[in-house]
């Protein structure tokens, strides 16, 4: 697996090594392609009153950019789904717990106190999953941005996903 290169910024940051090749996992897919207005498209979730209460508190507290990126929701609207830059980052909030949250030898690893594991997509793009959260939040970053951004994208979002989505664990 390739590791992700750091951007310079800016602003210092601090962030930790992604992960080792043992790392990647299969996570439940997510649609995020282009349409003809640009605008990337997502697969919303269906999340219960609980999570769907964190994932609204997630969705009105997420930044307007994200590595530089403006803020693009993909299509259909909704609050569980939102997006950044073209390609887009996307994110969905409340996916039914992944297969891969049930493999023993996944290790979760943890970009500014949120953990996550990590998919490796066929397209050279990365899809991350929370874990140990009340809630699962998807991160699906394209190729592109990977390659330029690093982890820069989970940086930024995961203050909000730790005021908003708390330990312990989804259902």
């Amino acid at each position: 697996m390739r590791s992700f290169r750091h951007r310079p910024r800016s602003r210092a940051r601090r962030t930790r090594p992604l992960a080792s090749a043992g790392v990647a996992g299969l996570l439940l897919l997510a649609p995020a392609c282009s349409s003809a207005d640009d605008r990337a498209e997502a697969a919303v979730p269906a999340p219960g009153k609980e999570v769907a209460g964190l994932c609204r508190a997630l969705d009105e507290a997420l930044p307007g950019t994200v590595v530089d990126e403006d803020r693009s929701d993909p299509e259909p609207q909704s609050e569980f789904t939102a997006g950044w830059g073209s390609p887009a980052i996307i994110l969905r909030c409340g996916i039914p717990r992944p297969p891969v949250m049930s493999d023993p030898e996944q290790v979760p690893v943890d970009i500014d106190g949120v953990a996550y594991v990590m998919e490796e997509l066929g397209d050279g793009g990365y899809r991350f999953t929370t874990a140990l959260r009340r809630a699962y939040v998807e991160v699906t970053v394209p190729k592109e941005v990977a390659a330029e951004s690093g982890s820069y994208p989970l940086v930024d979002l995961a203050p909000m996903i730790k005021k908003t989505v708390p330990k312990g664990v989804a259902d």
